[in-house]
């Protein structure tokens, strides 16, 4: 019987409730984790993608400035996570949005993490298809995602301590395979290493226009605008992991590493060796019967083709990287869907089915994401979605360290039963409408607007709306 309790006390994982002491853990445990959702093909597309934009100077600039921000708004959220011992959509209705209010944060989070394990599985689809040279049918997506599904759903069902030892077997096997690539293309190119750490754009001055990343500036604003919509999931997801720290010095460590691994180490390596191995890419796919035209269009057209590129380049350990890269992120992904489902699904219907019901609910989401045209649309919204969680973030931290120190016991209790903390939700929309509609013109990065607007209007609004209690 206690054999029984404990396996159900680990599928539920605490999705609703603090996290004891007993079952904290330290800065590695939790840093396998953030490393382990950022180190996948789809981040090393974006780096290449905004290396070849941007030039490799500009991007790493702009990796840097994400980088930074990322990790201060991970320390902060997970910070808070720490203390209350409680995932990030469950924190917010403490801090930011109310019980109900909550279903906002957990919709736009829950949307974009669901979404990442549609994209994921695509990549992995099409790879493999890539690397064992078979079509494209009906018979293969049932097979192949059908695997990949059944796969995600037993590595995330039995919690935390499960998922951090899969990510952590899986990311040294992968960083090991990928510095091992690595080296061995820029390595057998003409170009020395400091000529692919300096190389400029690498697209057209018609194309970079179209884009509007002609200038300087305007460069790094694209930079940072693709960089920050993973910055600010993984600040959300830092939150999900911060409430197993034992202390916040560990989520500090967790987070940095995650945000230093995705907008530098992947995208230096993205870029360095799409831009080394470019000619031996387009070689390739000449050789299947492709225009020289066609080919170099073809080479850095999606993530797809990074994941061409690696099998390529790397035969059978290309395949392994692939493989190790989208497997651990998935299962993460799909932890912390599990939780947003968790307290969706709570704050909305009073429903607790257990977050077994949601491991698969989101990975069932997933697939059916995959029909029509749905993920194209979700692609459109990557931005949009980073500036939303950048706002979410931005009042959850100012509501914990402005706001509840101002406050008596009178109004912190008003303030953990209230329904909607109308303050948040309107300090969200405001703060997205204005980045991305009103002053998307004036301020290119848009999410510094949306962070800086979030975190001074929310306070005394919140104080404002709070003071009849006093």
């Amino acid at each position: 019987m206690t054999e029984t309790n404990s396996i159900a006390a680990s599928i539920e994982d605490h999705a609703l409730e603090m996290v004891p002491a007993s079952d904290r853990q330290g800065w590695l445990q939790l840093s396998w984790n953030t490393v382990g959702i950022v180190t996948t093909l789809i981040q090393l597309f974006v780096g290449a993608l905004t290396a070849f934009v941007a030039g490799m100077p500009i991007a790493l600039l702009g990796g840097f400035i994400v980088m930074v921000i990322g990790a201060l708004l991970g320390w902060g959220v997970g910070h808070i996570a720490y203390k209350t011992g409680l995932s990030s959509t469950v924190m917010s209705r403490i801090h930011g949005f109310g019980k109900n209010g909550s279903m906002i944060t957990a919709i736009i989070f829950g949307f974009m993490i669901i979404g990442f394990i549609a994209l994921e599985n695509v990549l992995l689809y099409k790879g493999l298809l890539f690397y064992f040279g078979v079509a494209d049918s009906l018979q293969m997506q049932i097979l192949i995602y059908g695997l990949l599904t059944l796969s995600w759903i037993l590595l995330t069902a039995f919690g935390f301590g499960l998922v951090t030892k899969v990510s952590s077997w899986l990311v040294v096997l992968f960083l090991a395979v990928l510095v091992y690539i690595m080296w061995g293309v820029v390595g057998s190119s003409s170009y020395s290493v400091s000529d692919v750490a300096s190389f400029t754009s690498q697209l057209p001055v018609e194309v970079l226009t179209a884009m509007q990343a002609a200038t300087w500036g305007d460069k790094l604003a694209f930079c940072v605008n693709i960089l920050i919509g993973s910055a600010g999931a993984l600040a959300l997801i830092d939150g999900d992991l911060g409430r197993y720290a034992r202390r916040s010095k560990d989520v500090a460590i967790a987070a940095f590493l995650g945000n230093a691994f995705m907008d530098i180490g992947m995208l230096f390596i993205g870029g360095a060796v799409m831009y080394a191995g470019m000619s031996e890419l387009v070689t390739y796919y000449v050789s299947t019967g492709m225009t020289q035209e066609a080919a170099q269009k073809m080479a850095l057209e999606s993530p797809d083709s990074v994941a061409a590129a690696f099998i390529v380049f790397g035969g059978v350990l290309g395949a392994i990287l692939m493989l190790l890269a989208q497997a651990k992120a998935q299962v993460l992904n799909t932890y912390s869907a599990s939780l947003s489902l968790t307290n969706l699904m709570d704050a909305a219907l009073n429903w607790r089915p257990g977050r077994l019901m949601f491991v698969i609910l989101a990975n069932v989401i997933a697939i059916l994401m995959l029909l029509g045209s749905i993920l194209d649309w979700f692609n459109s919204f990557i931005t949009i979605l980073g500036i939303l969680t950048t706002c979410i973030s931005g009042i959850i931290i100012a509501d914990y360290f402005i706001v509840h120190p101002r406050l008596n016991e009178a109004q912190i209790n008003i303030n953990k039963t209230e329904a909607y903390n109308w303050s948040g939700i309107l300090v969200c929309a405001a703060g997205f409408i204005l980045a991305h509609y009103v002053l998307n013109s004036i301020i290119k990065i848009e999410f510094f607007t949306a962070l800086i607007f979030s975190v001074i209007a929310y306070p005394p609004l919140r104080l404002m709306s709070l003071s009849k209690f006093k």
